[in-house]
C-alpha cells in the first residue's frame, strides 16, 4: 500500500509540489494514524477493542500547506470510514442535530448527537479548527469528549496553537479542559515552513478587477477556482445571537457579493467575525458608491477596515479605481483612507507581514 511519503514524492517529481522539510517531516504522523486504523478488529465477546491512535493537531501559519496535507491523508484512508469538513460547517451541523434531538424531550442533547457522528464515521479530519463563538465553547468540549469515548480519531489543522483557542473569550475558564483534552488526545505539531503557498499563487496577480463586466467575473472565478480548489459552501457565522451567512466558504476562503455584505444591516461585529473566520475575501460586484446608498457605503468602510486590521486578503472587482468608487456626497472625505487602504491591500507583500498568521 502506498505510503504518504511515496505520493509525496511523485508529487515532487511529477512538479506538482515543491520539497518541504516541514511538510516531510509531518508525513510519518499520518502514516501512523492510517496504519493503526487499518489493523483489523478482532471481535468476540470477551476480546476488548483496540485502544484508538492518537489524532494529530496541525497549526501553524496561513498558507503551509496544511489543508493540502490533510486532503492527502484522507485521499490515502481508502475504505476507513471518515469524512473532511470544515470545522465551521460541522459545528454548524451540530447545533442543528442539537436542535432537532432538544425536541425529543432528551435531557441532554449532546449524547445522542455525538453518538450518530461517532457511528458513521472513524476518524473526523477538520479544516481551520478555532472557537470564536461562546456557544460553540461551551460545547465543543463535552462533544468531542464523547467522540474520543466512542473511539472516533480528530485530525485537525489550525492557525493557532491549543493554548491560543478562544484567547480572551467570554468564560473561557470553562474551555480550558478542552484545550487539555485536545493535548492528551492529539500529538500537536506546528508546521513551520517559511514558504506561504497560497500568498506564492498570488505574488504578481492581480487582486482588484474593474469595471464590473464579463472578463472581471470569469477572472474572479478564476481566482476562486485556484486559491479554493473547488466550490464553496455557505458558512454561517454566529454572532451575538444572530446568524450572518456567508454564501460561499471553502479552505479558509470566503465569497459574496458587495450587496451581500453591505446590502444587509450588518455591522462592526458581524465583519470582524468574518475576518476572523477567513484569511482571504473575494468580494465580487462593488458599485459606484455615493448619495443613493450611502448607508452601504458606510458599511463598506467599516469592512474594508476589518478586514484590513485583521490582514485578510482582499480580492474585489469593482465598478471603478479605489479612488473613484466615492466620488460625491457626504462622506467623500472620509472615504479617502478607505481608497487609500484598498491601494495598500493590493501589494504583493501587504499580506505577508507577521500579523497575517493570526
Amino acid at each position: 500500500m502506498t505510503s504518504l511519503r511515496e505520493t509525496y514524492d511523485r508529487m515532487i517529481a511529477e512538479g506538482s509540489l515543491q520539497p518541504d522539510p516541514a511538510q516531510e517531516a509531518i508525513l510519518p504522523e499520518f502514516d501512523r494514524i492510517r496504519d493503526a486504523l487499518m489493523q483489523p478488529v478482532k471481535k468476540g465477546l470477551f476480546r476488548k477493542a483496540p485502544e484508538p491512535p492518537k489524532g494529530l493537531y496541525l497549526w501553524g501559519g496561513v498558507g503551509r500547506g496544511k489543508s493540502m496535507l490533510m486532503d492527502m491523508f484522507v485521499d490515502h484512508l481508502h475504505d476507513i470510514p471518515a469524512r473532511r469538513v470544515h470545522f465551521h460547517a460541522f459545528m454548524q451541523e451540530i447545533h442543528s442535530a442539537m436542535h432537532e434531538a432538544r425536541k425529543t424531550g432528551v435531557d441532554d442533547a449532546i449524547a445522542p448527537v455525538a453518538a450518530d457522528v461517532a457511528s458513521s464515521v472513524r476518524l473526523l479530519a477538520f479544516d481551520e479548527m478555532q472557537i470564536t463563538d461562546i456557544t460553540d465553547a461551551m460545547i465543543v468540549g463535552r462533544l468531542f469528549e464523547a467522540l474520543f469515548a466512542a473511539g472516533v480519531v480528530v485530525v485537525t489543522t489550525s492557525n493557532r496553537l491549543p493554548d491560543d483557542l478562544y484567547k480572551d473569550g467570554l468564560n473561557r475558564n470553562l474551555f480550558v479542559p478542552f484545550i487539555e483534552l485536545i493535548k492528551d488526545r492529539m500529538v500537536v505539531h506546528e508546521l513551520i515552513s517559511p514558504t506561504d503557498y497560497r500568498q506564492d499563487r498570488l505574488a504578481g496577480s492581480q487582486v482588484y478587477f474593474t469595471p464590473v463586466n464579463a472578463e472581471s467575473r470569469a477572472a474572479m472565478d478564476a481566482v476562486w477556482d485556484d486559491l479554493a480548489g473547488g466550490a464553496g459552501t455557505p458558512m454561517v457565522l454566529h454572532v451575538k445571537g444572530r446568524e450572518v451567512e456567508i454564501p460561499q466558504f471553502r479552505n479558509g476562503m470566503a465569497r459574496a457579493r458587495f450587496h451581500e455584505l453591505c446590502g444587509r444591516p450588518l455591522g462592526p461585529a458581524d465583519y470582524l467575525a468574518l475576518a476572523e473566520a477567513t484569511r482571504v475575501l473575494l468580494l465580487d460586484n462593488i458599485p459606484q458608491l455615493g448619495r443613493s446608498n450611502f448607508n452601504e457605503a458606510k458599511r463598506f468602510v467599516t469592512l474594508i477596515d476589518a478586514l484590513y486590521e485583521a490582514h485578510v486578503r482582499l480580492i474585489c472587482s469593482a465598478a471603478a479605481s479605489p479612488e473613484m468608487l466615492y466620488v460625491e456626497g457626504e462622506g467623500t472625505f472620509e472615504f479617502e483612507r478607505t481608497a487609500s487602504r484598498l491601494r495598500e491591500m493590493q501589494s504583493e507583500d501587504w499580506a505577508d507581514q507577521d500579523s497575517i498568521a493570526k
